[in-house]
């Protein structure tokens, strides 16, 4: 069967990277701009949408100044928790099963809020969705590189690898934006010091044989983001993205979106995009999504119900 892009649509899917300060709905941003009486280039959501793409940057930097206008916006607990609701019954309509959503509370305490209030909104917004719409989510707290998890060139991980241990001693699953901007470098960094357990982008890693091999062998999971790669110049053209090398190695990796709103795009279009530009089949598309649940942060029981519940859909989508 030819393999569609409405067919990867009804595929049962599991998002592992996306940020929440990247994924407002345009309406969202607009409604919760009147109530803080923030200033937008347009409040009008088509033209606003247009203008959040991010296709006109040079640099991961660049990319991530599009969220100055966002977070602005996420500086109460009614707002968070709408974001975080509405993110949820977006995942559902792209038939998400499970959903980790990143966020750097620091940046929601601007005009007040303590971070347990910022996180605590965030996870009302994801409980009240899953409740509605019944996808499970997860948050995964980040801090950004100017504390810790930003732009990477001149940032590596390492030198923050005593919060890292912090939280492996809290007993926290760790992921590391790594191998991006900055080389391999980074990416063993961040597994050697900061004990990640996944690595986010990893575009670079292929730089360095050797790593990728340790990679594959110790099956550290990859969240593979090809079009904001391509957007922050990481990656030329999808067509040369690493992750097609990095599945044909062996190496565990699945597709991500990064950000829905600076990105443009759904879990449904990252999967179509890499059946178009790298001939992934339908094979290895549902390896992929399975790679997703094995490789989430959920307790371990919770984990295999997942995959197994994500399988057997798969089985039964011809």
């Amino acid at each position: 069967m030819t393999l569609t892009r409405e067919l990867i649509g009804r595929l049962p899917k599991a998002e592992l990277h996306v940020h929440l300060d990247g994924s407002l709905r345009p309406e969202t941003m607009v409604e919760l701009a009147r109530t803080a009486k923030v200033e937008l280039p347009t409040r009008d959501p088509v033209a606003l949408r247009k203008h959040m793409l991010v296709d006109d940057v040079a640099t991961l930097e660049d990319y991530l100044a599009r969220f100055d206008l966002t977070i602005p916006l996420l500086q109460d607990p009614e707002a968070i928790e709408r974001v975080a609701y509405e993110m949820v019954e977006d995942a559902a309509r792209d038939n998400l099963r499970y959903l980790e959503v990143r966020y750097c509370p620091l940046l929601s305490t601007r005009q007040g809020l303590s971070l347990d209030e910022v996180v605590q909104a965030e996870w009302r917004g994801l409980q009240r969705g899953k409740k509605d719409f019944g996808v499970p989510s997860r948050i995964i707290n980040c801090s950004l590189r100017h504390y810790l998890a930003g732009g990477e060139a001149g940032r590596p991980p390492g030198i923050h690898g005593e919060a890292f241990d912090i939280a492996v001693r809290g007993l926290l699953h760790v992921t590391v934006h790594a191998g991006e901007a900055a080389g391999p470098e980074s990416i063993a960094e961040a597994i050697h010091r900061c004990h990640a357990e996944r690595i986010g982008h990893g575009t670079r890693l292929h730089e360095d044989p050797d790593l990728q091999a340790y990679v594959r062998d110790r099956e550290l999971l990859i969240e593979t983001n090809v079009t904001s790669n391509l957007q922050t110049r990481a990656v030329a053209r999808a067509s040369e993205h690493p992750v097609r090398r990095y599945f044909d190695a062996g190496l565990a990796v699945t597709l991500c979106t990064d950000s829905w709103l600076m990105s443009g795009v759904s879990l449904t279009d990252e999967y179509w995009l890499a059946h178009r530009e790298l001939g992934f089949t339908r094979e290895e598309i549902d390896e992929m999504i399975l790679n997703a649940c094995a490789g989430s942060f959920l307790p371990q029981p919770e984990r295999e119900a997942l995959w197994n519940q994500v399988w057997l859909e798969l089985e039964a989508i011809p």
